[in-house]
Protein backbone atom coordinates (compact mmCIF):
# COMPACT_ATOMS: atom_id res chain seq x y z
CA UNK A 1 0.00 0.00 0.00
CA UNK A 2 1.25 3.75 -1.25
CA UNK A 3 0.90 6.62 1.70
CA UNK A 4 -0.62 9.17 -0.51
CA UNK A 5 -1.03 12.92 0.87
CA UNK A 6 -2.95 15.91 -1.14
CA UNK A 7 -1.59 19.55 -1.56
CA UNK A 8 -4.54 21.73 -2.15
CA UNK A 9 -8.07 20.32 -1.05
CA UNK A 10 -9.65 22.51 -4.14
CA UNK A 11 -11.84 20.95 -6.53
CA UNK A 12 -8.84 18.77 -8.12
CA UNK A 13 -7.61 17.80 -4.67
CA UNK A 14 -11.56 16.77 -3.46
CA UNK A 15 -12.20 15.24 -6.76
CA UNK A 16 -8.86 12.75 -6.47
CA UNK A 17 -10.20 11.59 -3.03
CA UNK A 18 -13.55 10.75 -4.54
CA UNK A 19 -12.15 9.16 -7.33
CA UNK A 20 -9.79 6.82 -5.60
CA UNK A 21 -13.14 5.89 -2.98
CA UNK A 22 -15.18 5.85 -6.27
CA UNK A 23 -13.14 3.35 -8.16
CA UNK A 24 -12.47 0.83 -4.99
CA UNK A 25 -8.17 1.64 -5.20
CA UNK A 26 -8.31 2.87 -1.20
CA UNK A 27 -7.38 -0.80 -0.43
CA UNK A 28 -4.20 -0.07 -2.50
CA UNK A 29 -3.53 3.93 -1.85
CA UNK A 30 -3.58 4.94 1.66
CA UNK A 31 -4.62 8.71 1.91
CA UNK A 32 -3.14 10.00 5.25
CA UNK A 33 -3.07 13.82 5.11
CA UNK A 34 -4.06 16.38 3.38
CA UNK A 35 -2.71 20.33 3.29
CA UNK A 36 -4.80 23.73 2.46
CA UNK A 37 -4.37 26.82 4.47
CA UNK A 38 -7.25 28.12 3.06
CA UNK A 39 -9.56 25.55 4.89
CA UNK A 40 -10.08 24.26 8.32
CA UNK A 41 -11.43 20.97 8.99
CA UNK A 42 -15.06 21.07 9.27
CA UNK A 43 -14.81 23.54 5.85
CA UNK A 44 -12.70 20.90 4.05
CA UNK A 45 -15.57 18.24 5.43
CA UNK A 46 -18.36 20.21 4.35
CA UNK A 47 -17.30 20.57 0.52
CA UNK A 48 -16.08 17.11 0.08
CA UNK A 49 -19.50 15.92 1.15
CA UNK A 50 -21.75 18.32 -0.39
CA UNK A 51 -20.37 18.90 -4.42
CA UNK A 52 -22.54 21.33 -6.55
CA UNK A 53 -21.30 19.26 -9.67
CA UNK A 54 -20.51 15.87 -8.22
CA UNK A 55 -23.38 15.87 -5.61
CA UNK A 56 -23.36 14.59 -2.72
CA UNK A 57 -20.24 12.02 -1.47
CA UNK A 58 -22.58 8.61 -1.02
CA UNK A 59 -20.55 7.46 2.29
CA UNK A 60 -19.94 9.13 5.60
CA UNK A 61 -17.89 12.18 6.08
CA UNK A 62 -16.94 14.98 9.29
CA UNK A 63 -14.64 16.50 10.94
CA UNK A 64 -12.26 16.01 13.98
CA UNK A 65 -10.14 18.03 15.96
CA UNK A 66 -7.00 16.83 13.26
CA UNK A 67 -8.19 16.63 10.10
CA UNK A 68 -11.50 14.64 8.47
CA UNK A 69 -13.03 11.01 8.88
CA UNK A 70 -13.72 9.63 5.39
CA UNK A 71 -15.76 6.25 5.60
CA UNK A 72 -14.03 5.75 9.18
CA UNK A 73 -11.26 6.41 7.83
CA UNK A 74 -9.11 9.31 9.78
CA UNK A 75 -7.08 11.68 7.57
CA UNK A 76 -5.02 14.12 8.91
CA UNK A 77 -5.73 17.87 8.19
CA UNK A 78 -3.09 20.77 7.83
CA UNK A 79 -2.86 23.94 6.80
CA UNK A 80 0.71 24.96 5.98
CA UNK A 81 1.80 27.20 3.46
CA UNK A 82 5.39 26.03 2.82
CA UNK A 83 5.49 22.73 1.70
CA UNK A 84 8.96 21.70 3.11
CA UNK A 85 7.54 22.61 6.54
CA UNK A 86 5.00 19.65 6.49
CA UNK A 87 5.23 16.31 8.32
CA UNK A 88 5.22 14.09 5.73
CA UNK A 89 8.52 12.13 7.01
CA UNK A 90 6.82 11.40 10.42
CA UNK A 91 3.81 10.17 8.22
CA UNK A 92 5.35 7.94 5.89
CA UNK A 93 4.09 9.95 2.82
CA UNK A 94 5.49 8.92 -0.23
CA UNK A 95 3.21 10.07 -2.86
CA UNK A 96 1.94 13.98 -2.61
CA UNK A 97 -0.51 15.13 -4.91
CA UNK A 98 0.19 18.79 -6.03
CA UNK A 99 -3.00 19.92 -6.84
CA UNK A 100 -3.20 23.61 -5.68
CA UNK A 101 -1.83 25.23 -8.60
CA UNK A 102 0.95 27.10 -7.07
CA UNK A 103 3.68 25.02 -6.89
CA UNK A 104 3.71 23.85 -10.53
CA UNK A 105 7.53 24.34 -10.92
CA UNK A 106 9.31 21.07 -9.95
CA UNK A 107 11.69 23.49 -7.59
CA UNK A 108 9.23 24.14 -5.60
CA UNK A 109 7.28 21.26 -5.47
CA UNK A 110 10.49 19.56 -4.67
CA UNK A 111 9.84 20.61 -1.25
CA UNK A 112 7.70 18.18 -0.94
CA UNK A 113 10.62 15.67 -1.06
CA UNK A 114 12.31 18.36 1.36
CA UNK A 115 10.10 17.44 3.69
CA UNK A 116 10.41 13.69 3.35
CA UNK A 117 8.54 12.49 0.68
CA UNK A 118 9.94 10.11 -2.36
CA UNK A 119 7.30 11.13 -5.54
CA UNK A 120 5.37 14.35 -6.30
CA UNK A 121 2.36 14.07 -8.50
CA UNK A 122 1.44 17.76 -10.42
CA UNK A 123 -1.85 17.78 -11.50
CA UNK A 124 -1.65 20.80 -13.93
CA UNK A 125 1.52 21.49 -16.52
CA UNK A 126 4.56 22.03 -15.20
CA UNK A 127 8.08 23.23 -15.52
CA UNK A 128 11.29 21.68 -14.95
CA UNK A 129 9.48 18.71 -14.09
CA UNK A 130 11.21 15.58 -14.27
CA UNK A 131 8.85 13.99 -16.32
CA UNK A 132 5.51 14.57 -17.66
CA UNK A 133 2.74 11.51 -18.03
CA UNK A 134 -0.38 10.97 -20.07
CA UNK A 135 -1.92 7.92 -18.90
CA UNK A 136 -2.56 5.56 -22.01
CA UNK A 137 0.20 7.74 -23.88
CA UNK A 138 3.42 7.65 -22.70
CA UNK A 139 2.59 6.12 -19.11
CA UNK A 140 5.06 3.27 -19.81
CA UNK A 141 8.08 5.50 -20.32
CA UNK A 142 7.60 5.98 -16.28
CA UNK A 143 11.14 5.28 -14.43
CA UNK A 144 11.08 5.46 -11.02
CA UNK A 145 14.73 5.87 -10.61
CA UNK A 146 14.56 8.99 -12.58
CA UNK A 147 11.36 10.44 -12.15
CA UNK A 148 10.13 12.13 -8.78
CA UNK A 149 8.35 15.16 -9.84
CA UNK A 150 5.90 14.09 -12.75
CA UNK A 151 3.24 16.52 -14.34
CA UNK A 152 -0.16 14.69 -15.56
CA UNK A 153 -0.20 17.97 -18.52
CA UNK A 154 -3.81 19.63 -18.17
CA UNK A 155 -7.11 18.01 -18.59
CA UNK A 156 -7.33 19.60 -22.05
CA UNK A 157 -3.87 17.61 -23.33
CA UNK A 158 -5.30 14.34 -21.30
CA UNK A 159 -8.50 15.00 -23.77
CA UNK A 160 -6.03 15.19 -26.50
CA UNK A 161 -3.12 13.01 -26.54
CA UNK A 162 -5.45 9.48 -26.43
CA UNK A 163 -7.13 10.84 -29.73
CA UNK A 164 -3.72 12.07 -31.38
CA UNK A 165 -2.25 8.81 -30.79
CA UNK A 166 -4.42 6.80 -32.53
CA UNK A 167 -4.83 9.12 -35.50
CA UNK A 168 -0.79 9.48 -35.51
CA UNK A 169 -0.36 5.86 -35.61
CA UNK A 170 -2.85 4.61 -38.20
CA UNK A 171 -2.73 7.80 -40.34
CA UNK A 172 0.13 9.95 -39.89
CA UNK A 173 -0.74 13.47 -38.47
CA UNK A 174 0.67 16.44 -40.60
CA UNK A 175 -0.10 19.23 -38.83
CA UNK A 176 -3.48 19.88 -36.93
CA UNK A 177 -5.91 23.06 -34.88
CA UNK A 178 -7.45 21.97 -31.90
CA UNK A 179 -10.48 24.14 -30.55
CA UNK A 180 -11.43 23.28 -26.88
CA UNK A 181 -14.78 24.45 -25.46
CA UNK A 182 -13.65 24.23 -21.68
CA UNK A 183 -16.00 24.53 -18.97
CA UNK A 184 -15.09 27.92 -16.60
CA UNK A 185 -12.58 27.25 -13.70
CA UNK A 186 -11.52 28.52 -10.61
CA UNK A 187 -9.33 31.10 -12.34
CA UNK A 188 -11.55 33.08 -13.86
CA UNK A 189 -14.02 35.45 -12.16
CA UNK A 190 -17.80 35.24 -10.72
CA UNK A 191 -18.50 39.19 -11.84
CA UNK A 192 -16.07 41.65 -13.44
CA UNK A 193 -12.89 42.09 -11.95
CA UNK A 194 -9.23 42.35 -12.85
CA UNK A 195 -7.26 39.52 -14.03
CA UNK A 196 -3.96 39.49 -16.30
CA UNK A 197 -5.77 38.37 -18.80
CA UNK A 198 -8.58 40.65 -19.79
CA UNK A 199 -10.63 38.56 -21.20
CA UNK A 200 -11.10 36.29 -18.28
CA UNK A 201 -11.11 39.24 -16.48
CA UNK A 202 -15.06 38.97 -17.32
CA UNK A 203 -17.63 37.49 -15.29
CA UNK A 204 -17.26 33.37 -16.30
CA UNK A 205 -21.00 32.13 -16.35
CA UNK A 206 -22.35 34.99 -18.57
CA UNK A 207 -19.38 34.89 -21.16
CA UNK A 208 -18.50 32.75 -23.92
CA UNK A 209 -14.70 33.66 -23.46
CA UNK A 210 -11.78 33.40 -25.96
CA UNK A 211 -8.43 32.71 -24.55
CA UNK A 212 -5.10 30.51 -25.02
CA UNK A 213 -4.28 27.48 -24.26
CA UNK A 214 -0.96 25.82 -24.48
CA UNK A 215 -2.93 21.76 -24.65
CA UNK A 216 -2.32 20.83 -27.99
CA UNK A 217 1.63 22.10 -27.86
CA UNK A 218 2.21 20.13 -25.07
CA UNK A 219 0.95 17.16 -26.96
CA UNK A 220 4.88 16.66 -28.13
CA UNK A 221 5.46 16.41 -24.72
CA UNK A 222 4.17 12.76 -24.79
CA UNK A 223 4.32 12.47 -28.29
CA UNK A 224 7.41 14.58 -29.47
CA UNK A 225 6.49 13.15 -33.05
CA UNK A 226 4.30 16.02 -33.02
CA UNK A 227 6.21 18.73 -31.93
CA UNK A 228 5.02 21.76 -34.21
CA UNK A 229 2.33 20.76 -35.71
CA UNK A 230 -0.34 21.40 -33.35
CA UNK A 231 -2.00 24.24 -32.18
CA UNK A 232 -4.76 25.96 -30.63
CA UNK A 233 -7.11 28.17 -28.43
CA UNK A 234 -10.09 27.96 -26.16
CA UNK A 235 -13.39 29.13 -25.71
CA UNK A 236 -14.74 29.10 -21.91
CA UNK A 237 -17.84 28.56 -21.84
CA UNK A 238 -20.78 28.74 -18.86
CA UNK A 239 -20.79 25.28 -18.00
CA UNK A 240 -19.46 24.01 -14.54
CA UNK A 241 -17.90 20.70 -15.85
CA UNK A 242 -17.26 18.55 -18.79
CA UNK A 243 -15.16 20.13 -21.77
CA UNK A 244 -14.93 19.36 -25.34
CA UNK A 245 -12.49 19.56 -27.82
CA UNK A 246 -12.84 19.95 -31.39
CA UNK A 247 -9.84 19.20 -33.66
CA UNK A 248 -8.94 19.33 -37.27
CA UNK A 249 -5.85 16.98 -38.91
CA UNK A 250 -4.38 16.96 -42.06
CA UNK A 251 -3.27 13.73 -42.54
CA UNK A 252 -0.44 12.11 -44.72
CA UNK A 253 -3.25 9.42 -46.22
CA UNK A 254 -6.83 9.84 -47.44
CA UNK A 255 -9.35 8.37 -45.58
CA UNK A 256 -13.05 8.03 -44.78
CA UNK A 257 -14.82 8.47 -41.73
CA UNK A 258 -15.72 4.65 -41.52
CA UNK A 259 -11.85 4.14 -41.33
CA UNK A 260 -11.38 7.23 -38.81
CA UNK A 261 -14.18 5.88 -36.56
CA UNK A 262 -13.23 2.13 -36.90
CA UNK A 263 -9.29 3.18 -35.75
CA UNK A 264 -10.39 5.11 -32.87
CA UNK A 265 -12.91 2.48 -31.87
CA UNK A 266 -10.17 0.06 -31.32
CA UNK A 267 -8.00 2.05 -29.90
CA UNK A 268 -10.41 3.01 -27.62
CA UNK A 269 -9.75 0.87 -24.24
CA UNK A 270 -12.63 1.64 -22.02
CA UNK A 271 -10.27 3.05 -19.05
CA UNK A 272 -8.62 5.90 -20.79
CA UNK A 273 -10.15 6.60 -24.12
CA UNK A 274 -13.60 5.38 -24.37
CA UNK A 275 -15.81 5.35 -28.18
CA UNK A 276 -19.23 6.48 -27.79
CA UNK A 277 -22.21 6.28 -31.11
CA UNK A 278 -24.78 7.63 -28.76
CA UNK A 279 -26.27 11.89 -29.06
CA UNK A 280 -25.03 12.86 -25.71
CA UNK A 281 -24.70 16.03 -24.36
CA UNK A 282 -21.93 17.06 -21.39
CA UNK A 283 -23.99 16.44 -18.43
CA UNK A 284 -24.49 12.94 -19.35
CA UNK A 285 -20.08 12.94 -18.98
CA UNK A 286 -20.15 13.97 -15.54
CA UNK A 287 -18.39 11.67 -12.86
CA UNK A 288 -16.52 9.52 -15.67
CA UNK A 289 -13.54 8.50 -15.41
CA UNK A 290 -12.06 8.27 -19.03
CA UNK A 291 -9.80 10.94 -19.88
CA UNK A 292 -11.42 11.09 -23.22
CA UNK A 293 -14.45 9.68 -24.96
CA UNK A 294 -14.66 10.27 -28.93
CA UNK A 295 -18.15 10.96 -30.29
CA UNK A 296 -18.07 9.06 -33.32
CA UNK A 297 -21.52 10.77 -34.54
CA UNK A 298 -19.24 14.07 -35.34
CA UNK A 299 -16.87 12.72 -36.81
CA UNK A 300 -16.33 14.36 -40.76
CA UNK A 301 -13.71 14.27 -43.45
CA UNK A 302 -13.18 16.09 -46.48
Amino acid sequence: MVNVAINGFGRIGRNTLRAAIREGIVEKINYVAINDPGLKPAEAALLFKHDSVMGKFEGTVEAYDEGIIVNGKKIKFFAEKDPAQLPWKDLGVEVVVESTGFFTDAEKAKAHITAGAKKVIISAPATNEDKTIVLGVNDKEYDPAKHNVISMASCTTNCLAPVAKVIDEKFGIVKGLMTTVHSYTGDQRILDAGHKDPRRARAGALNIVPTKTGAAKAVALVLPQLKGKLDGFAMRVPTPDVSLVDVVFELSKDVTVEEVNAALKEGADGHVLCYTEEPLVSSDYIGTSQSSTVDALLTRVM
